[in-house]
């Protein structure tokens, strides 16, 4: 292949490289099976020969609506190699939203997993004029013969699209999830991400290699997922492919991954596990678990600091880890090298209780419009409570009123059919405004303080950041998920929901009123800070915030609006006398 920056090139490349192993590990009859890196790339070609025995050209768009998956990712590149462009769909994703995405991208087809996908589509294929195909993962076994057969008859056709590809071309649209008004499509150029694959290239120490296996649940339709899905093939290691995300626990035994790409909300759910387990432990057993967790601290400190660990010290730490941190380390298959996080910001303290059970938690920092990533911490080079420095190739800088710019070879083309959002976004210059307010030090790691729409401005005209509260409050294994509010009010104010698995056995150890419970909670967060920040009344909502209603995201953000919506009554509920907002004012 030509020298060029496509997802084409990427692809074709991986299959000339002779491989360390298996390409992917995909879920078949309750096992797991191999797939080299050859065989995928037969079917790739089949599919993609196919495709254009269909008609499907460069520039036509084609949705995909599944989970994560290994057809997703043999149809992702073989749009690639014609140059059509990819509209992904969420598998969770409502008729409506797929109508939206389907026609918004006015694809010509779509890929659907089974028959609930596919009476998804059908519902309102009325409304999708431009849709032609819609194939499911049953029908491409005929897909692919009918490929070979158009290989035969037209034996440079597929060579001849691939030529035309540029990487300048788009390769893939894809729609932010949004936390207000409908989603966006984000315009991702061939060369957008293949140098978001490329970067590991060109870091100053290994973070993945051929040789790594890595765990995949996330959503292909995510940006996250999809790099992962795409650096896979560039850097040659082995991805393993988890449908269903409440089954990551037993792929984690299955697959032993050495790498595992998540978002908090998982890291918070083990956490709170974790915790509880060892807060629960009595006797000898919770003496040890104690005396593990304060060696780990010890450790932790001086690791963070690049200090050497004293040889004592190392040797309780070596005793620790094989009385309780390898019995943590066996849960997430027991090969765990580095966990990644992002998406959405983890509390530190979460971040240190990992790293105190000898598992590193890395967390980055991105967003879809610079084609997944700008920023990561290493395993070298890392400072809990920042997002790292900035990726080989990203320049960053910050605006007056502290917003994170960035500028680099991954900041996308823009939003399609939206050049005024387009604008608001993207300077002249290809600056991109994150609207996310940071701090940078002076080693140039960057600290996310909070998204600039987010920030609450009280009556009193202080400025909070509602994300920092929430993830403290999240800390508490008692505390599922937590949306502070305070706009234009008088005060800041919460609402809460509670794990009830951990409500239960603390009811059973002899619980006792939670709203008291809660109230510990709370005022434990307000300590840490000041007076206009502090949370002067919450509320504990009878349910969690959910996906089905729309309060979150697939990749478990808050909607904040839709919450704030649903929950309308609640929260005037916290601002109930007039005279009282008045002397908080």
């Amino acid at each position: 292949m030509p020298a060029t920056r496509t997802i084409a090139a990427l692809w074709r490349n991986a299959c000339e490289r002779p491989a360390a192993g298996p390409a992917y590990l995909a879920q078949r009859d309750g096992g797991w099976i191999e797939v080299s890196q050859d065989e995928a790339a037969r079917r790739v070609d089949d599919i993609a020969n196919g495709l254009l025995a269909l008609g499907v050209e460069k520039g036509d768009a084609f949705g995909i609506l599944a989970s994560t998956s290994l057809e997703w990712c043999l149809l992702d590149f073989a749009l690639g190699l014609i140059g059509a462009i990819g509209a992904p769909v969420y598998p969770n994703s409502s008729p409506r939203d797929c109508a939206y995405v389907l026609g918004h991208s006015e694809s010509v087809g779509v890929l659907v997993e089974d028959d609930e996908q596919l009476a998804k589509v059908e519902s309102v294929r009325s409304q999708l004029r431009e849709l032609r195909h819609v194939l499911t993962f049953a029908g491409l076994e005929e897909l692919e013969a009918r490929g070979r057969e158009h290989a035969v008859a037209h034996p440079t056709a597929l060579d001849d699209a691939t030529a035309q590809v540029g990487e300048e071309d788009l390769f893939t649209y894809i729609y932010t999830s949004g936390t207000t008004g409908p989603p966006k499509a984000c315009m991702i150029r061939h060369r957008n991400y293949y140098e978001m694959a490329a970067c590991v290239d060109r870091m100053e120490t290994r973070f993945v290699g051929p040789d790594d296996t890595l765990l995949l649940y996330l959503p292909l339709a995510h940006n996250y997922g999809r790099l992962i899905h795409l650096q896979a093939r560039h850097v040659g290691y082995t991805l393993a492919f988890c449908r269903d995300p409440l089954a990551v626990g037993e792929a984690f035994t299955a697959v032993h991954p050495t790498v595992f790409p998540s978002v908090p909300r998982v890291y918070e759910k083990v956490h709170a596990a974790v915790a509880a387990r060892l807060d629960g432990a009595t006797g000898v057993q919770g003496a040890i678990g104690r005396w593990a967790l304060g060696v780990g601290r010890r450790v932790s400190v001086l690791r963070q600091a690049g200090e050497p660990v004293p040889p004592l010290l190392a040797l309780r730490h070596r005793v620790a880890d094989r009385l309780v941190y390898s019995k943590v380390k066996e849960r997430l298959g027991g090969r765990l090298r580095i966990a990644n996080s992002g998406g959405a910001p983890l509390a530190r303290e979460i971040v240190e209780y990992f790293h105190a059970l000898d598992v590193l938690v890395l967390e980055g920092y991105g967003l879809t419009e610079c084609t997944t990533a700008c920023s990561v911490n290493r395993p070298d080079a890392y400072r809990f409570g920042t997002v790292g420095r900035p990726l080989p190739g990203v320049e960053v800088r910050l605006a007056e009123d502290g917003e994170l710019e960035l500028r680099s070879e991954t900041v996308f083309a823009g939003y399609y059919k939206d050049e005024e959002a387009t604008r608001a976004v993207l300077r002249p210059d290809g600056w991109l405004r994150t609207g996310d307010i940071a701090e940078i030090d002076e080693d140039g790691y960057i600290t996310i303080t909070d998204r600039k729409k987010d920030i609450l401005v009280t009556a009193g005209g202080k400025n909070v950041a509602p994300q920092n509260l929430e993830n403290e409050l999240k800390t508490s294994r008692y505390v599922s998920q937590a949306l502070v509010v305070g706009d234009r009010r008088p005060y800041v104010a919460a609402l809460i929901t509670l794990d009830e698995g951990e409500l239960e056995r603390w009811r059973q150890d002899g619980g006792g009123d939670v709203e008291a419970l809660v109230q510990g909670i709370v005022d434990e967060v307000n300590r840490q800070h000041s007076r206009f920040e502090q949370i002067k009344r919450f509320a504990v909502l009878p349910r969690d915030f959910s996906a089905d209603e729309g309060e979150i995201t697939p990749t478990l953000k808050l909607r904040r609006r839709v919450v704030q919506e649903h929950f309308a009554d609640a929260i005037e509920s916290l601002y109930p006398n007039p005279s009282e907002q008045a002397s908080h004012t």
